[in-house]
This record gives structure tokens, C-alpha cells and sequence, in this order.
């Protein structure tokens, strides 16, 4: 259309989610982008109806929370859609997440090392919202605090308030929605998404619109029918029935765990004695994801045709759901153990497997190439 053409907002628009030239070849594994911006925008239309029913009173805060979702009381018009909605699709959220990742396909490597390195500042921004959005904040988030020396008791005595907590949680998801997105979506642009086979396929490219937009219309219609069998028959199958037990300052629960999506982080928490590096260890586990451009030393791309890094990739995720079996368990024998071992295989794998195989597959591939070269001859 020419008015696509002519008009300078909707030629930016155009060349970004129409005209923009994408691999022929990519699988439905590159439709959680076009997911998580829809459970973006999600988050925070729910997130803010339900900041306006919320009373933050030590005697109301509970009640007011049920009274949301009360089928029974009317003052709230679907407010229980509202609530369901919000906590099932933070849960999709990490999945999709997770899954855009792609460690299999090597999404970090040169050049679109940019759009890894934003994608993981986005991810550990999402990170701390869940923190400070999850409802058991003020005891054991907010107390990771009080690891820092010399002023970290006053940090967590200053951080016991809703205000706090809404608006941070509204700050990084701004920052998020209006800063990080937009420059990872503008560093993708540049480059373009690379593809399952990992090679440069820049003359069998396909515009955007019409092929992959109604691929991603098919996971997005997919995604609103599993979340609303969710959210209308199985609504606390992703949550914890701590939920619904009301704060009492006078008795801890037995064992305070986060939201299933954070467990493995948690367990790495929890698997060194010291608090200090235990939060080092927590925050080093997410910071750790910018350091695969650099230690990963193969020059294949992907691991399609790498059957070692094929392994290994597999070793991670088994290693991950691991992690996240322990942090919902109680930190006693055998877990503690297992854990810890957990814990040293995840650092391992980014520090130590990933760049040995790179070095072993670079090795073969050399050895090949010059027996190749001495044959010709």
C-alpha cells in the first residue's frame, strides 16, 4: 500500500513487521518472540487492573486479593479472569522465555551477539519483576538484601512496603517495554533472525507479512486456547496452595519457595553455605549467559552437525529441570548434595564443556580439511 510507503511512522513499521526479509526456513521455535510481546502487553493491562482492587494494609491486603477473584461477590467485574490471567500467563511468560533462548540453534553468536546481550538484560530485568511482584517479597527476596555488608539491613527494612514494590515492578516493566525491547527488536532488525541450519541464507529470504504472520496468528490463537482452558478450569495448576493461606507474623511456613520458573535459581541460592556468595552465585548464574559469544570457540554455527554439543545441550537441559526439582525440595540430605553437584555442572558447562567442544570440533574439522587438501593433490 503506498501509504505504508509514504508516511514516515508507517515506513518505519512496515519495514520492521511487513516487508522485513526472514530465513525461508525458520521453524515455529521463532514464534515466542511475537508470544512474548503478547504476554508483555498482557502483564501489564491485568497488572495494573488489579494494582486499582488492591488495599495495602497489614489487615486488608489478604482479603482484598481473594475479593478479587470471589465468584460469589460482584463488585468486581470478572476479577477472578483478571487474576487467573495475570499469574498463568507470568508462568507462560518464562516458558517462552525460556524457549526463545534457542542455546540449540546458537542465537548468540556473531553478529547477532547485540541482540543475545540485550535479550539477557531483558531476561534478568523479568527476573527481578517476578521478585518483586511474587507475593512472598518482603520475607526471602527482599532479604537477599541483607547479604550486603555494612548497609544491607537498612535496604531490607526500607523495601517493606507496597509502594516499593509496585512501583519498581511498574519501573522495570516501562524500562522494559519502552527501552530494552525496542533496542532488541531494532538489533535484530540489522541483521535479521539467523535459522535452524545455522548458515548465511541471505538470498532465500521471504517478507514478513503475509508468511510469517499468519504462522505466528497460529501460535498466538494456540496460546489463547491452552491459557483459557487454564484460566477457567485449571487455574492453580502452575501456582502453589500457599497462596491461599493468609500472612501470620507470629509463623513461618515450614519452606518458602519462589514460583516454579525461579526454583532453579533458588537452588543454586541455597546450595552454598554462605549467604554472600550464594547471592553471587544466584545473580553470576544469569550473568553468566553473556559470556557464551565468548567461549564458545567452534566455527559451526548451531548444533544440528555437532553431535558432542548435541549431547551436551541435552546434559543442560536435564541439568536445569534438575535444579529446579531442588529448589522446591527442603535444603537437607541428599538434596543439599545433589544440588550442589547441579549447581557446579551448570557454571561448568558454560566455562569449561562449551569451549571444550569447541576446541575438539574445531581440532577435527583442521584435521579433516588438510587430509582433504592432501587427497586433491
Amino acid at each position: 500500500m503506498r501509504i505504508l510507503k509514504s508516511q514516515s511512522i508507517l515506513r518505519l513499521a512496515n519495514s520492521y513487521l511487513i516487508d522485513s526479509p526472514q530465513p525461508a526456513n525458520i521453524s515455529y521455535l521463532w514464534n515466542f518472540g511475537s508470544l512474548l510481546g503478547l504476554c508483555l502487553v498482557i502483564q501489564i493491562l491485568t497488572g495494573v487492573f488489579l494494582a486499582m482492587h488492591y488495599t495495602p494494609h497489614i489487615d486488608l491486603a489478604f482479603n482484598s486479593v481473594e475479593h478479587i477473584i470471589s465468584l460469589y461477590m460482584r463488585d468486581v467485574n470478572a476479577g477472578y479472569i483478571l487474576r487467573y490471567t495475570h499469574a498463568n500467563v507470568a508462568s507462560f511468560f518464562f516458558i517462552f522465555v525460556y524457549a526463545q533462548m534457542r542455546l540449540f540453534y546458537s542465537s548468540y553468536k556473531t553478529p547477532r551477539t547485540l541482540v543475545w546481550t540485550i535479550g539477557v538484560i531483558i531476561f534478568i530485568v523479568m527476573i527481578a519483576t517476578a521478585f518483586l511482584g511474587y507475593k512472598d517479597s518482603p520475607k526471602w527476596i527482599t532479604n537477599l538484601l541483607s547479604a550486603i555488608p555494612f548497609f544491607g539491613q537498612d535496604l531490607v527494612e526500607s523495601n517493606y512496603s507496597f509502594a516499593t514494590v509496585f512501583l519498581t515492578t511498574c519501573g522495570n516493566t516501562i524500562v522494559k517495554n519502552t527501552g530494552l525491547v525496542v533496542a532488541h527488536f531494532i538489533a535484530l532488525h540489522v541483521h535479521g533472525s539467523n535459522n535452524p541450519i545455522g548458515i548465511s541464507n541471505n538470498g532465500d529470504r521471504i517478507p514478513m507479512h503475509p508468511y510469517f504472520v499468519f504462522k505466528d496468528l497460529i501460535t498466538v490463537f494456540t496460546f489463547f486456547l491452552v491459557l483459557s482452558i487454564m484460566v477457567f478450569y485449571y487455574p492453580n495448576v502452575l501456582g502453589h496452595s500457599d497462596n491461599y493461606i493468609p500472612a501470620n507474623p507470629m509463623s513461618t511456613p515450614s519452606s518458602i519457595v519462589p514460583e516454579w520458573y525461579l526454583l532453579p535459581f533458588y537452588a543454586i541460592l541455597r546450595s552454598i553455605p554462605n549467604k554472600l556468595l550464594g547471592v553471587i552465585a544466584m545473580f553470576g548464574s544469569l550473568l553468566i549467559l553473556l559470556v557464551l559469544p565468548i567461549t564458545d570457540l567452534s566455527v559451526i554455527r548451531g548444533s544440528q552437525f555437532r553431535p558432542l554439543m548435541k549431547l551436551a545441550h541435552w546434559f543442560f537441559i536435564v541439568n536445569f529441570f534438575i535444579l529446579m526439582w531442588i529448589g522446591a525440595c527442603h535444603p537437607t540430605t541428599p538434596y543439599l548434595e545433589i544440588g550442589q553437584v547441579a549447581t557446579i555442572f551448570y557454571f561448568s558447562w558454560f566455562l569449561i564443556i562449551v569451549p571444550s567442544i569447541g576446541v575438539i570440533e574445531n581440532t577435527a574439522f583442521e584435521v579433516a580439511t588438510e587430509k582433504k587438501y592432501q587427497f586433491s593433490k
